[in-house]
C-alpha cells in the first residue's frame, strides 16, 4: 500500500474530484492511492471516502501553506476550483495561483488542472455582442480558469490542462431540468439555437482524469478536451422525452432573455451559452469524443446518463 503513488484530489467531496477519487479507490489494481483534500474531514462525504480507503487531509484553497502541506510527497494533484461557491473570478485566480505555487514547492510530478477557455481571446472586452461582466470578464467562470493556466507554466509545474464540458448533472442540481408549462408539456430552456452543446456526466470527468494519470507523462504539457456527447438542445429534449416518458420541448430563448432570468450567475451563463453557440466549431472540436472514450472506456452518452439518473431529474 505504501509503495503506491499518492494522488492529491482537490474537491474530493465534489463532482469532479469525487469522480476521480471513486475511480481510483474502486480499482483494486490501481498504482495510486488517494489523498482527499477537504475543509470538512468530518463531513458525511469525506467520511465515506475514508471508509473506502482515502486518506483525508484538511486544506483550503485560500491558504497556500495548507496546500503545501497537503501536497507533500505526492506524485500527482487533481486541481479544481469552484467559482459557484463565491461568484468571484478574482478570488478564483488567487486560488489557482496558490495551487500552482504549492505544487511547485512540493515538487509534484503531474498536475491535472481542470480548466476552461478564456473567452476574451475570442470575444474581446470591447466586443459588444455580449456584455462585459465585473468590468473585465465576458464569462467569469471560464475566463478566470483560462487566464489562470499561466500560473502552472510560470512555476514550471508539469501540467495537463483538462478542458471540461457542460455537466448533465446540472439538470439535477442546478435548476436546469425541464419545467412544466401551462399546456402540460415540459420545456427544456437553453439559448443554444441549433448548435451542439458538448456535455458530460460529472463523474466521467474524474474517470477521464484517471485515464490521464494512468498514462504517465504522456499528457504532460498538453491540453485535453473531454465530452460524452455533442448534442443540440432539440436532440437533448428528444432524449429526455424518451427517457422520462413526458413530452419535452426545446425552449430556445434569446441570449438576452436568458441573461435576464435573474438567478445568481444568469448573466455569466447567458454569455457562456452564447460563446458556445457562436464558436461551435472550435468548442466542439476542442472536446474530442474518441479521445474521451480512450481515456474512459466507460464514458456515458447523454441517453445512458439520463436513463441512469431519470429518477433524480426533478419534473416540476
Amino acid at each position: 500500500m505504501s509503495e503506491r503513488k499518492t494522488i492529491v484530489v482537490l474537491g474530493a467531496t465534489g463532482a469532479q474530484g469525487g469522480g476521480l477519487a471513486q475511480a481510483i479507490l474502486s480499482d483494486n489494481e490501481s498504482e495510486f492511492r488517494v489523498r482527499a483534500v477537504t475543509r470538512k474531514p468530518d463531513s458525511e462525504k469525506a467520511v465515506s471516502l475514508a471508509n473506502i480507503g482515502a486518506d483525508l487531509v484538511s486544506a483550503d484553497l485560500d491558504d497556500s501553506d495548507s496546500l503545501k502541506k497537503a501536497f507533500e510527497n505526492a506524485y500527482g494533484v487533481y486541481a479544481v476550483t469552484n467559482f459557484w461557491e463565491h461568484f468571484s473570478a478574482d478570488k478564483e485566480l488567487e486560488q489557482i495561483k496558490n495551487i500552482a505555487a504549492a505544487a511547485k514547492a512540493a515538487g509534484v510530478k503531474h498536475v491535472i488542472w481542470s480548466t476552461l477557455e478564456d473567452t476574451r481571446k475570442w470575444v474581446p472586452l470591447e466586443d459588444g455582442r455580449m456584455p462585459t461582466l465585473a468590468g473585465k470578464y465576458k464569462v467569469p467562470h471560464f475566463d478566470a480558469k483560462g487566464e489562470g493556466n499561466h500560473f502552472f507554466a510560470d512555476y514550471g509545474v508539469p501540467t495537463t490542462n483538462l478542458l471540461t464540458s457542460f455537466y448533465w448533472d446540472n439538470l439535477i442540481y442546478f435548476g436546469m431540468a425541464p419545467k412544466k408549462g401551462e399546456d402540460g408539456k415540459y420545456y427544456f430552456t437553453m439559448p443554444m439555437g441549433d448548435k451542439k452543446l458538448p456535455g458530460i456526466a460529472a463523474e466521467d470527468i474524474g474517470k477521464c482524469a484517471y485515464g490521464i494519470f494512468k498514462n504517465g507523462s504522456g499528457y504532460i504539457g498538453k491540453t485535453v478536451g473531454i465530452a460524452g456527447d455533442h448534442l443540440t438542445g432539440a436532440k437533448m429534449s428528444e432524449v429526455l422525452s424518451k427517457v422520462l416518458g413526458v413530452d419535452v420541448v426545446y425552449n430556445n430563448v434569446p441570449f438576452d432573455v436568458y441573461r435576464g432570468f435573474g438567478f445568481p450567475g444568469a448573466d455569466d451563463l447567458g454569455n457562456m451559452f452564447q460563446f458556445k453557440h457562436d464558436f461551435e466549431d472550435y468548442f466542439c472540436g476542442a472536446r474530442n469524443l474518441e479521445e474521451s472514450k480512450r481515456l474512459n472506456p466507460a464514458l456515458q452518452s447523454f441517453e445512458t446518463w439520463a436513463r441512469m439518473n431519470k429518477k433524480a431529474i426533478p419534473l416540476e
